[in-house]
């Protein structure tokens, strides 16, 4: 297997009309164009990705982690971004190039598959759709019926023999709307795969605003500081003569954030779900509850918005620990590091906070039902 999946992801992004460029827009939680990379990487059919950038939008990757992913520039069209793609994988003797426009998060692993066994008889695979929808031509000031039966729209991504697609973008760097038309207006052979009705284009920021619903859950939680337990915020290990009591392994920050994220989901909350009274919770690690939460919100459609922090202790020091907190958060989450935001407050040594004999935490989380 030497095949590569090439992302486009240059455009200007104009009739979206967002400071946030379409493909770094917040889709489901994640950056639009981060859905196609893990697909990928989730098909395991692809041993190189590229992603092809507008390099006025360089500032926007700053903050996100991409790991074995080649970055380079686009060009001034759909077409030249392509060439400049297939142009940097010359030398990687690849075998199978797909390319993929970035915004199309929604396909599946299995459309991935039946490009690739198009493959096999035919050097160009493309997925299409018929349309439900009458279609009609203007000509000479005058509409005209075509029959829709005849009408087939094509999808990304697609699949090509990469030595034949770059030997056709050598000779034809135009303004086609998609490599397959190279292949068409060659008189080549084109496999034609079903499409799929969830595989849209996110083209205006409607797309994707009126699909989503906010909702906001409040969580709290307080432990008793004691010795000989490890002190546990946030996920991580904090160096401490003194530890937080608990069923598990007492993190007061994550089992808030946990019950705030349940409250926003109408899941119930923390003690409903990991009873302290049952044994096989004992000394669990908070995260992997935290992760078991964030897959049942997945699964029913609900991504994290926005997580919001107040760690309440006298000692120790929020500050010196925040960016990694943070950091391990959000990889928990599966969300950016952007939306999370950390406060280390005390109670100017007033009660049992204040005579460091506990911490607790208060989390408001906002989340986002996908319908």
């Amino acid at each position: 297997m030497n095949n590569c999946f090439i992302i486009l992801a240059a455009g200007e992004s104009k009739r979206f009309k967002s400071k946030t460029p379409k493909p770094y827009y917040l889709y489901k939680g994640k950056p639009l164009f981060i859905h196609s990379i893990n697909k990928a990487k989730e098909s395991k059919k692809f041993n190189k990705i590229v992603l092809v950038i507008n390099k006025k939008h360089k500032k926007f990757l700053k903050n996100i982690k991409l790991k074995k992913i080649k970055i380079i520039n686009g060009g001034k069209n759909r077409a030249e971004s392509s060439f400049n793609a297939l142009r940097s994988i010359k030398n990687d003797k690849i075998s199978k190039v797909f390319i993929h426009d970035a915004a199309r998060p929604n396909f599946s692993l299995k459309l991935i598959s039946n490009l690739l066994n198009g493959l096999k008889k035919y050097k160009c695979s493309i997925p299409v759709i018929k349309t439900n929808n009458s279609v009609k031509f203007k000509d000479k000031g005058k509409l005209k019926n075509i029959d829709r039966d005849k009408i087939y729209l094509t999808q990304t991504p697609q699949a090509f023999d990469y030595k034949a697609l770059f030997q056709l973008q050598k000779k034809n760097i135009s303004s086609v709307t998609d490599d397959a038309n190279l292949f068409i207006e060659a008189n080549k052979k084109v496999k034609f795969t079903n499409g799929e009705i969830d595989n849209y284009k996110i083209t205006l920021k409607s797309d994707v605003v009126e699909k989503k619903n906010l909702k906001y859950g409040i969580g709290f939680d307080v432990h008793r500081l004691v010795h000989k337990r490890k002190l546990y915020l946030g996920g991580i290990i904090i160096p401490s003569p003194l530890g937080t009591l608990g069923h598990s392994d007492g993190d007061p920050v994550l089992h808030a954030i946990i019950d705030s994220i349940m409250g926003a989901c109408k899941m119930g909350d923390i003690g409903e779900k990991f009873s302290n009274k049952n044994k096989k919770y004992k000394n669990i690690r908070s995260t992997v509850l935290l992760k078991n939460v964030i897959n049942q919100i997945k699964l029913n459609n609900y991504s994290i918005n926005n997580i919001d922090i107040n760690i309440i202790t006298q000692t120790p020091k929020i500050s010196k620990h925040k960016n990694k907190m943070i950091q391990k958060i959000s990889k928990l989450c599966e969300i950016s590091t952007n939306q999370i935001n950390i406060k280390g407050k005390t109670t100017e040594r007033l009660g049992v906070i204040g005579k460091e004999k506990a911490i607790a935490c208060e989390v408001i989380t906002s989340v986002i039902k996908y319908v």
